[in-house]
């Protein structure tokens, strides 16, 4: 199995390169963040994309792959839930949708905390945006 990683330096990202990385399942990581994994390994690769906006722009790098582990997150403090929704929900299906039109059969696995409420009447926002991605 062929994986990307989103958000590889990051807390949970970290705990699912390590699992990908010792896993015999997995033959390949390709790891997509702001900054590099800071791992080194023969199964691994980073790309180290400043503004993830700009995913089309490593497109021909995500060819070949079976799974995407989405673990990029931003803490919802400060932000007003237009912004949170940008960097949550917006992010999210702008590169779900890139990486399923050059990998149509992939699974794209959103990591996400629990307690999300996708009902627009629910009392936080973080997990309204949380509930509308998943």
């Amino acid at each position: 199995m062929k994986v990307i990683l989103f958000g590889a330096s990051g807390m949970v990202g970290q705990g699912v390169l390590r699992e990908c990385l010792i896993s015999a399942e997995v033959e390949k990581v390709l790891s997509i963040g702001r900054s590099a994994s800071g791992s080194r390994h023969d199964k691994l690769r980073d790309i180290v994309l400043a503004d993830m906006k700009q995913i089309h722009a490593v497109a021909g790098s995500l060819h070949g792959y079976d799974a995407c582990f989405f673990c990029l997150g931003a803490s919802s403090s400060g932000l007003s839930e237009a912004r949170y929704t940008e960097v949550t929900y917006d992010l999210t299906m702008l590169i779900a949708s890139v990486l399923l039109e050059v990998n149509p059969d992939l699974t794209f696995i959103f990591i996400s905390g629990a307690g999300t409420d996708s009902s627009e009447k629910g009392r936080i926002m973080w997990a309204r945006v949380k509930g509308r991605t998943v």
